[in-house]
C-alpha cells in the first residue's frame, strides 16, 4: 500500500490542469493530522501549490518548466466541487463581447458562493459574491452578456443591448431574452427594446 504522500501524488497525476485537491478527500488513508502533514510536506517540496486554507493544486510541467495552473481552470474546478457558479467578471465579459476597449483587471471572478481570495503561484485570485441572476446562465455568451450589461450600468445599457443584438448568435440572444423576468427591470426593458427596435428595422428594410 502506498504511503499517504505517494497516494496523493498518484491522484495528482491522474487529474487535469487546475483540479483542486483537499486533505479531507484522503482521510481514508490516515488521521487528519497525518494527511495535513503530507500535504504540507508536498507543498514545501514544490509538488503541490497551496492556494488557500485546505486547498491545493498541482503545478503544471511544460517544456521542462513548472508553472501554476491557469486561473480559469482553478475557478472551474472550484465551481464544480463547491456546487457554486463561477464566471468572469463584468469588465472581462464586456471586453470579450467588444463593448469596451478597457483592459480589465486579471484574476477577478464572480461567484454565487462566498467572497474570498486565493493565491495561485504569483497571482492573487479574488472571488466576489454576486447575485444568482448574474451567473444563472453560467459561462455561456448569453451569461457573459448579462454580466457585461450589469457592469456597463443603466446609463449605457441601451447602446450595449443594441450592440449585443447584432453580435450574439441568435440562439444566445434568444437565451438572454428568455431570462428577462429574473433580471433587474432596467436591464430587462432594454433587452426587450433592443429586440423590438431591430426587428422593426428589418421589417422596414424589407418592405
Amino acid at each position: 500500500m502506498p504511503s499517504i504522500p505517494q497516494a496523493i501524488l498518484e491522484r495528482c497525476r491522474s487529474l487535469a490542469e487546475g483540479v483542486v485537491l483537499a486533505p479531507k478527500e484522503f482521510l481514508h488513508l490516515g488521521s487528519r493530522y497525518a494527511v495535513d502533514q503530507a500535504f504540507s510536506r508536498l507543498a514545501k517540496a514544490g509538488h503541490l501549490i497551496r492556494i488557500g486554507r485546505g486547498l491545493y493544486v498541482s503545478p503544471v510541467q511544460t517544456n521542462n518548466q513548472t508553472r501554476a495552473p491557469s486561473l480559469e481552470r482553478v475557478a472551474e474546478s472550484l465551481a464544480a466541487q463547491g456546487k457554486q457558479r463561477i464566471a468572469v467578471n463584468g469588465a472581462r465579459a464586456a471586453k470579450s463581447l467588444g463593448l469596451t476597449q478597457n483592459s480589465p483587471r486579471e484574476g477577478v471572478f464572480l461567484t454565487t458562493g462566498r467572497s474570498r481570495q486565493l493565491q495561485i503561484g504569483d497571482a492573487t485570485v479574488a472571488l466576489q459574491h454576486a447575485p444568482y441572476w448574474m451567473l444563472a446562465l453560467g459561462s455561456s455568451r448569453a451569461g457573459d452578456a448579462i454580466r457585461a450589461l450589469a457592469w456597463m450600468g443603466r446609463d449605457h445599457v441601451d447602446a450595449a443591448t443594441s450592440a449585443l443584438y447584432q453580435r450574439l448568435p441568435r440562439d444566445e440572444w434568444d437565451t438572454l431574452a428568455s431570462v428577462r423576468a429574473s433580471l433587474p427591470s432596467w436591464m430587462a426593458v432594454s433587452i426587450g427594446k433592443a429586440a423590438t427596435r431591430n426587428e422593426l428595422g428589418r421589417s422596414n428594410a424589407g418592405s
